[in-house]
């Protein structure tokens, strides 16, 4: 049962790393023969003491760093004589040697205390004030003070939710901390995770809380029963379960204390806002690389902004950001050389282990003369490269435009017609598009590289094409929609999906229109996150739509699509399209059609803005020509 669940929630977001019982006995041997394995209840400053493991090396000839690993997820098998199957983020980490410590955060599984989703930092403490980063601190002052043979340096990494006890934990640094790697960190639970612009992560956020929401009475070794969705079709279930507001009734019962709160607390008001690490990311003196996925729509904001912060912030540290071509976690988990339909031609995720991931470590912890990253170390997907920065986003950008045009067309001109053009769809959250077109309960790691015909196909799904690209075109930094629309209702949310569409001679293969990137936003959320207001109806109303960074080449003979919709489901929940002041307590006769329109037209001119990376003199007139 715990093996299963452990899966599950993997499957379900949120996740911690990915090595199941059944990794290859001979990884398990070798720690056991190399480590020995103890465990400590280490006090903190408030007198509540954190379940801690703690793998030391045989080798007594020299001293080791400590590499930290703080987690919600347990920190299991529990008892001296059960080792884990894992110790580092890969293999390599166990044969250079560390000592490998890994923490029950406090009031989870053997840790004392009350556990408190994304704790708020607090800025000035008294000196029994604690947050995630005194809780850090405490921990590497009793670590290097008591585990023997120690070289006096520390360093923490962690995927997702332990990413963010990376981010945590090096504020006001302890002077031992010197190399942090917050892989897929949560920055701002607003937009990581449960949000994105104010849309709710229906599927995820259930299947995560539905079990590791569960109250704990006691320490404990053991996860929560995992919840029976009874069916294996997640669109269905979420579907027939109707308004959020049947979610308490039917199954939670009100146990769930975080859905609670999250239900109480729709807008971007002080409850999340004190969830926001990001402004408190401050005097880090440890060097730190941030590492994410271009595909990992779960945590793209949270490594995108964790390095942005921390650069502005801590102007003389060692900050790099590596983003490559993964999903969440997908850098150690996988060989990264595929994802779903795309294929990238070589191991991704080995060339980053082999190169940067140890050596960024043994760099900072053992004076090794290794290769540490350059500033941004990014993966051009579509031309399937690694490239070097020394600013993310790059410098030399052109800023572009691409306009939505009558009859489904994306040109670099906007319309000249006097004409207030627009095109119309009928959205119905009583049959939602589809984020996915796989069958399942848990997120689809691969839907980002779906071939989107099976959602440019409905009728709720504008479509907008350019012509064939004559000229290889590369986008790079920020990415924003700027819409005009317009509802016969008092609410509505927009998807907006970049793709890139291969020629017609692929159309037998498997990446044929894949989305590069893809968001949606709550309309009530267009001028203020924390005030949402409704839509006037028949009113044409702008709206702007952040799309987070990308780096992508669309090779010569592609083409660039644009799709909009209007749900996404169950990746997001659905939109009533009635205005209520908290969807959580929409009910059913709120849930109504809604006749949608997005304009084209020159007061009105809907587009997506841009940059064009290294642009050539002599290939840009090609280019210009094809989207005139």
């Amino acid at each position: 049962m715990k093996k299963a669940l452990f899966l599950f929630i993997i499957a379900s977001g949120l996740c911690s790393i990915a090595f199941s019982a059944d990794e290859p006995s001979k990884r398990v041997q070798y720690i056991r023969s190399h480590y020995a394995k103890y465990e400590y209840m280490i006090p903190m400053r408030d007198g509540v003491k954190l379940f801690t493991s703690v793998y030391i090396p045989y080798d007594k000839s020299t001293s080791f760093p400590i590499l930290l690993y703080r987690t919600p997820y347990s920190v299991g098998p529990y008892g001296v004589s059960k080792y884990k199957s894992w110790l580092g983020p890969v293999e390599e980490f166990e044969k250079d040697g560390f000592i490998f410590v890994f923490q029950d955060i406090r009031g989870k599984f053997m840790s004392e205390g009350e556990y408190v989703n994304m704790r708020p930092h607090i800025e000035h403490k008294g000196p029994n004030d604690i947050d995630e980063s005194t809780d850090t601190w405490d921990t590497i002052e009793w670590l290097i003070n008591n585990v023997p043979n120690n070289n006096g340096r520390v360093g923490m990494w962690g995927i997702s939710y332990p990413g963010f006890y990376c981010t945590a934990g090096m504020i006001d640094s302890h002077p031992a901390l010197k190399a942090v790697s917050p892989q897929a960190p949560i920055g701002d639970w607003f937009w990581d995770d449960m949000h994105h612009h104010g849309a709710f992560t229906l599927g995820m956020s259930f299947n995560f809380f539905s079990s590791f929401g569960q109250k704990r009475d006691s320490l404990t070794t053991r996860w929560p029963e995992r919840f029976e969705h009874g069916t294996p079709d997640g669109y269905q279930f979420f579907l027939d379960l109707g308004p959020l507001a049947n979610v308490n009734e039917r199954y939670f019962k009100d146990s769930i204390k975080f859905w609670n709160e999250m239900t109480q607390h729709p807008n971007y008001d002080q409850f999340w806002q004190a969830r926001n690490i990001l402004p408190h990311l401050k005097n880090i003196k440890a060097a730190v690389m941030t590492v994410g996925g271009w595909f990992d729509m779960e945590d793209l904001y949270g490594p995108l902004h964790t390095y942005k912060f921390v650069e502005k912030q801590n102007p003389d540290i060692k900050n790099s950001l590596v983003m490559g071509p993964w999903s969440h976690g997908g850098w150690t988990r996988r060989k990264g050389i595929e994802l779903g339909d795309l294929h990238f031609g070589f191991e991704t995720s080995k060339w980053f282990q082999e190169r940067y991931l140890l050596s960024f470590f043994t760099h900072y912890l053992k004076d090794k003369p290794t290769q540490i990253p350059p500033e941004a170390l990014v993966f051009e997907t579509g031309a399937n490269r690694w490239r070097e920065f020394a600013h993310w986003p790059p410098q030399n950008l052109t800023p572009q435009k691409l306009y939505l045009m009558p009859g489904g067309k994306l040109c670099l001109e906007p319309v000249q017609s006097a004409e207030n053009s627009y095109s119309e769809y009928i959205s119905d959250p009583h049959n939602p598009v589809p984020y996915t077109k796989t069958i399942g309960i848990g997120w689809n790691k691969h839907y980002m590289t779906e071939d989107q015909r099976f959602a440019g196909r409905r009728p709720d799904v504008l479509v907008y094409t350019s012509d064939v690209l004559k000229s290889d075109l590369t986008l790079a930094g920020p990415l924003q929609a700027s819409l005009f629309v317009s509802t016969d209702q008092s609410s509505a949310d927009w998807v907006v999906k970049l793709i890139d569409v291969y020629p017609d001679d692929h159309a037998d293969k498997p990446a044929h229109q894949i989305m590069i990137r893809g968001e949606i936003f709550r309309g009530r959320f267009r001028n203020s996150y924390e005030h949402p207001e409704p839509f006037v109806p028949g009113r044409i109303t702008p709206v702007t739509i952040a799309l987070q960074d990308i780096l992508h080449t669309f090779p010569r003979g592609h083409r660039i699509m644009i799709q909009i919709q209007s749900s996404w489901f169950p990746l997001f929940d659905r939109n009533p399209q009635t205005y209520v002041e908290n969807i959580f307590t929409a009910q059913e006769n709120d849930f109504v059609k809604a006749f949608h329109r997005i304009y084209h037209s020159p007061d009105h001119s809907s587009h997506l803005e841009f940059n064009i990376f290294k642009r050539d003199p002599v290939t840009e007139v090609n280019y210009f020509n094809t989207l005139k």
